[in-house]
């Protein structure tokens, strides 16, 4: 009887805890819990998408908010010639690059901020075959 009361007290205290903790990741992010201030972006010098003729769409799991977000496109846009935009809903960034970069470059990219890089394509842009 004791040992059953035991347990049930454990279970108890893990659902409350687990409550708790999935409160805060709501109000503040997965990577934002804590006393943590959220991410800066990271400013790339030359937004002007004329100058990057090539793009790649990345998809990328284990992204759940806007600081994963900022991590991911900060981790992207530090590679040099590099303007990425991250989309949370598509889960999936759009980097553009003044000179095409290998697949891995952007994988590793991508792991390094602590993701998972998933299917990379080239976009094709118009007039290019």
């Amino acid at each position: 009887m004791a040992a059953t009361i035991i347990i049930c007290v454990i279970i108890a205290a893990a659902v409350v805890f687990g409550v708790l903790r999935y409160r805060k990741n709501l109000r503040s992010g997965c990577c934002g819990s804590g006393n943590d201030p959220a991410p800066k972006k990271l400013r790339v010098s030359d937004s002007d998408l004329s100058h990057y003729p090539y793009e790649k769409l990345v998809n990328i799991d284990g992204m759940t908010c806007r600081n994963c977000v900022t991590h991911v496109q900060n981790a992207l846009n530090s590679l040099d010639g590099v303007y990425a935009r991250v989309d949370l809903g598509r889960k999936q960034a759009a980097v553009h690059m003044k000179e095409e970069l290998p697949d891995q470059t952007l994988r590793k990219a991508v792991a390094d901020a602590g993701y998972t890089a998933g299917h990379v394509c080239a976009v094709l842009r118009p007039g290019e075959s």
